[in-house]
């Protein structure tokens, strides 16, 4: 999977969330991006984004800002605690992008995201809350972003629980509201699993299973936000050769 990393204001190129997605076997583009001037950053990040036609751009904060100032034609974009309100001029985003915001941010507000959706027209099942500040660098928030990746990358829609959306989700609507059915994709042989979900057991779940067709483990996320939506995924366990 081919991504281009588009950092944040004063961050370094080869940073924690770009390494990250090198190990995890993408192959990264990470320019250089001026800290500035904004024009200067927009031109290098189209400069990048045109030689290298990635498969989705990720951007950081000010990064988010860039990716939203560049003509990325129908890419996916991957947004962290996005900077629009600080840099640049476009105030919506594309149908098929994600968010991951941390609702703790003390550098840009949840909020800013949550209005980025609306001005859009868009559903809030595209802003993913994770993290506990701005950076996005913990383990979960990382594991997520590479995750939001491979989603978008192979043209994929967010696998979010919803009763308007049961049928897409895979949910036995007859179920009573405190339990319910969901399914992930095994990130080893990309079966789809259905597994019960517990939605009394509090907002953010995470455990291990095999995935009953190909035995590897995976560990289960499942997010539940204000609205009583559902987000389920899944990660490896443990690397594999």
């Amino acid at each position: 999977m081919k991504v281009l990393f588009l950092h944040g204001w004063h961050s370094v190129v080869g940073g924690v969330k770009p390494s990250y997605l090198i190990q995890a076997g993408c192959e990264v583009i990470n320019p250089p991006l001026d800290d500035d001037d904004f024009g200067a950053a927009v031109r290098t990040a189209q400069a990048a984004y045109d030689q290298h036609q990635p498969q989705v751009i990720v951007g950081s904060s000010r990064g988010g800002a860039v990716a939203l100032n560049i003509d990325s034609g129908d890419t996916p974009l991957v947004l962290l605690c996005p900077a629009w309100r600080n840099w640049g001029t476009v105030t919506t985003i594309k149908s098929n992008c994600l968010i991951l915001h941390s609702r703790a941010d003390d550098v840009i507000p949840f909020e800013d995201s949550e209005t980025l959706l609306f001005n859009s027209g868009l559903s809030s099942e595209m802003l993913l809350e994770v993290g506990a500040d701005h950076r996005l660098a913990d383990p979960e928030s990382l594991a997520v972003l590479l995750w939001a990746c491979g989603v978008l990358a192979a043209g994929e829609t967010l696998p979010v629980i919803a009763e308007e959306s049961a049928a897409a989700a895979n949910i036995d609507g007859s179920q009573a509201g405190s339990q319910a059915e969901g399914s992930y994709l095994c990130d080893a042989c990309s079966e789809e699993i259905v597994v019960p979900l517990d939605l009394t057991a509090g907002p953010r779940q995470t455990y291990v299973e095999d995935c009953p067709v190909c035995c590897r483990a995976n560990t289960i996320h499942v997010q539940i936000d204000d609205d009583g939506q559902v987000s389920i995924w899944a990660e490896p366990e443990q690397d594999y050769d």
